[in-house]
């Protein structure tokens, strides 16, 4: 049965997510914040950031987020983790009992909180699931097949945004750890950026696999000091999306890891890819969760001094390989 579902932010996920539900034959609504991208999808049915995408006829878009979500039966809420706390109370009054589903992966910089907890704290009533995992909207689109995680303490929740979702080229799997999957989905951007630094000091596979390996411990560290599941970070949110971030360059993240080895600034970083970097938002957030929950997490903290204390990339390296020796499961 058709159901008519609002997708909040006409990025290149949000515009895969938007392509996808259609394509299951779902009426959808879209919200952008540009004229520009309203008229390019309403007129042309083209995306911004995935040119090759032609849009089914079905998706509207709008730029008043009421019209969108007022007559929703289903929130997805894709926008950048810096807005997702302003947009959310533009519409959270038309929200009533509709499940909303955070397609974002960040954390909000000034309060150190989920996206989960920021909307929960805006409206306590919601119904809230996270969805993440390996995706790359451009694979999505290609019907490339996909496994993605969506978590929700809410079954009714995770049995009907599975059912709306799934398909031949995209496999749900359920979780009730929410904290787990939406930390996971945060700071592998972190990770992923640090593996562009490498790539581009053509630090080899080696390094590439040991980032991999003790990103992933800092990650779970801190997850499940946070209160998450420590069997979620080897997962799909936690290593899978480690692995498919830090391994090819259609991740933003790690093209602007490449550009700050380089020598660019991150300022200069942001303006060449042109879209939001959540690693980089969400570096800092990243180390204040590390020092508020006591967790060790070195590879965030030079990630940290390349960015905001002028430390050399390879520099970082040689302090990272240098650290006293520990044991690996310490």
């Amino acid at each position: 049965m058709s159901k008519n579902v609002a997708v909040i932010g006409s990025g290149s996920w949000g515009m895969a997510l938007a392509n996808h539900l259609t394509e299951m034959g779902n009426d959808v609504k879209v919200w952008s914040f540009t004229e520009e991208e309203k008229n390019l999808i309403n007129n042309e049915r083209k995306c911004m950031f995935i040119p090759d995408m032609v849009l089914d006829e079905k998706i509207y878009c709008s730029n008043d987020v009421v019209e969108v979500v007022k007559d929703a039966d289903y929130i997805f809420h894709v926008t950048p983790s810096k807005v997702t706390r302003n947009v959310f109370k533009q519409y959270k009054d038309y929200v009533k009992n509709k499940p909303i589903v955070i397609c974002s992966k960040g954390l909000e910089n000034a309060t150190l909180k989920t996206l989960d907890e920021v909307m929960l704290e805006e409206l306590p009533s919601a119904k809230i699931a996270a969805f993440s995992g390996p995706s790359y909207a451009t694979e999505v689109v290609k019907h490339i097949p996909t496994a993605i995680i969506l978590a929700s303490k809410n079954d009714d929740v995770l049995d009907e945004v599975s059912s709306l979702l799934m398909n031949e080229y995209m496999r749900i799997y359920k979780s009730r750890d929410v904290i787990g999957v939406e930390v996971g989905g945060a700071l592998k951007n972190i990770i992923a950026f640090c593996a562009g630094i490498c790539a581009e000091l053509n630090l080899g596979t080696n390094a590439q696999s040991a980032l991999i390996t003790r990103g992933l411990a800092e990650i779970t560290r801190l997850g499940v000091k946070m209160g998450a599941n420590k069997e979620t970070f080897f997962g799909l949110s936690g290593l899978g999306d480690l692995i498919l971030t830090c391994s090819s360059d259609e991740s933003r993240n790690r093209r602007a890891g490449r550009l700050i080895g380089k020598g660019k600034t991150i300022e200069e970083a942001k303006k060449e890819i042109g879209m939001t970097i959540e690693s980089v938002e969400n570096i800092e957030v990243a180390k204040k969760l590390a020092e508020k929950y006591n967790v060790e997490m070195p590879i965030v903290n030079a990630a940290y001094d390349v960015l905001y204390n002028n430390l050399k990339p390879k520099d970082a390296v040689n302090k990272l390989m240098t650290r006293e020796i520990k044991f690996e499961m310490e």
